[in-house]
């Protein structure tokens, strides 16, 4: 089954449901891919394309919840952390912070990466082993921790 059907399959669930809340996010979610499909016309979309979405969407949501908790909005980083759960359930398991690193360390070696120079070739790298598995935020961490 594809991660579209799957989705579709979702949001006729909660309206049988009557979960007005998990329906709002996936109509969201929903709502993304089709701008996603638009732009790739006339191209059919992929499920690595709807990955994007999703990744993208997870990361707006985390930036979102970040915001309100700052501006003590409680009740509206709560809602952003629910839609957030609910996109979580299409991405693929996150690595810890454990695992991340030991796949930095194995980049680095494998380049010969010395300096910050050589972030950008091993940013790209470990982008493509984690293949979206980690947040890319402390991927960029750990890589300027281990070339400073």
């Amino acid at each position: 089954m594809s991660l579209k059907s799957k989705i579709l399959d979702d949001l006729k669930s909660a309206m049988k449901n009557k979960e007005a809340d998990r329906l709002s996010a996936i109509r969201f979610l929903q709502s993304a891919i089709k701008n996603k499909e638009i732009d790739l016309r006339p191209k059919e979309i992929t499920d690595n394309d709807i990955m994007d979405v999703l990744k993208k969407s997870a990361k707006q949501r985390k930036d979102s919840i970040e915001q309100y908790e700052k501006a003590g909005r409680n009740d509206l980083a709560e809602k952003e952390k629910f839609e957030l759960s609910v996109l979580e359930e299409y991405l693929p398991e996150q690595l810890s912070e454990e695992k991340a690193a030991e796949v930095v360390a194995a980049v680095i070696a494998d380049l010969g990466a010395s300096s910050m120079k050589d972030m950008g070739a091993v940013m790209k790298e470990v982008q493509v082993r984690t293949a979206g598995a980690a947040d890319g935020k402390m991927l960029s961490g750990l890589v300027k921790s281990k070339l400073s």
